[in-house]
């Protein structure tokens, strides 16, 4: 009898779990996460851009593995974001395409600067950091193209070649840094 009498008091809280709606997030979210990739992506560019092309050191290369990792989890949240949202309006599927157009030549532009200083990783007396770089490209490929998935799904259908063009060239710049550092 005791134990039917705790198995009821726990089927409310069951039910009640499953009954409560996905937390919804807001579109000014979406817009606030995008603007916290530009800030990860201008952390990490110039990280890169300050790493030299001989000569460098690994505490300074592990500073641009971790700025890559602070990006990966930025896209991995608005990702999430972005998936717990409505269908965006015509209005705010302008404003976020925007706003991804102009990330879109700094992604390009980091991506160009990492394959420049393939050179200053490579000459590190440690071995395995040209391994590490690949590996967080791949990781920030894999991410963004979800992160641009999920925006696609909830773009007005107006908005979605766009956006697949942007996709698309920041997959082929992607494809480049992965090469030089394979």
């Amino acid at each position: 009898m005791v134990r039917i009498s705790s198995a009821l008091l726990v089927l409310p809280f069951i039910f009640g779990s499953l009954a409560s709606p996905l937390l919804r997030r807001t579109v000014a979210q979406v817009e606030s996460d995008i603007t916290g990739i530009s800030t990860q992506v201008d952390a990490l560019n110039t990280a890169i851009q300050a790493f030299p092309t001989s000569g460098g050191n690994l505490v300074d290369a592990l500073g641009i593995h971790t700025d890559a990792t602070n990006l990966a989890s930025a896209v991995t949240t608005a990702t999430s974001d972005t998936q717990a949202t409505d269908a965006f309006s015509e209005d705010d599927g302008q404003t976020i395409l925007a706003q991804v157009q102009a990330l879109e030549p700094n992604i390009i532009t980091t991506l160009q600067n990492l394959i420049a200083k393939k050179s200053g990783f490579t000459s590190l007396p440690v071995g395995g950091v040209t391994t590490l770089v690949e590996q967080d490209l791949q990781t920030l490929a894999n991410d963004t193209s979800a992160f641009a998935d999920a925006l696609i799904a909830k773009s007005p259908a107006d908005l979605v070649d766009q956006a697949n063009t942007i996709k698309s060239d920041i997959n082929a710049a992607f494809s480049s840094a992965i090469s030089a550092y394979s």
